[in-house]
Order: structure tokens, then C-alpha cells, then sequence
């Protein structure tokens, strides 16, 4: 046990190689990506929405209205 916690340790403190670095960043690149794209989708299914329900407020007021408006 204490053997795995000195090699443990020893892997945190000790200098990454370049492609690890690199590697990581790469890695959380993708992950930076793909929590963008689902923050896009989301926004894209929201504006949807609205606009399916703004098209259906304004016929259901001009069935209502004469104008059509707000009034």
C-alpha cells in the first residue's frame, strides 16, 4: 500500500513529456467541443420552440381579433 502510494506520488511530481501534454489538452479540447455542441443544440431547440409558438399565438389571435394585434 505504501509502495502504490509512492509511485503515485512520484507520477504527479514528475516532469509530463510533451505528448502527454499535448495529448491532455487534445483530450480536453474534444470534451470543450462536445459540451459546446450540446449548448447548441439546447439553444437551437429553444429558438425552435418559440418560433412554432410565436406562428401559432399570432393565428390563434387573428381568429380572435379583427386586427390581429395585441389588442
Amino acid at each position: 500500500m505504501r509502495e502504490a502510494i509512492s509511485r503515485f506520488i512520484r507520477e504527479l511530481l514528475r516532469a509530463k513529456t510533451i505528448h502527454e501534454v499535448i495529448a491532455k489538452e487534445l483530450r480536453e479540447a474534444h470534451l470543450k467541443k462536445l459540451e459546446a455542441e450540446s449548448g447548441v443544440e439546447y439553444a437551437m431547440s429553444i429558438v425552435q420552440y418559440n418560433e412554432k409558438r410565436i406562428a401559432r399565438l399570432q393565428k390563434r389571435l387573428l381568429e380572435h381579433t379583427e386586427e390581429g394585434d395585441y389588442t
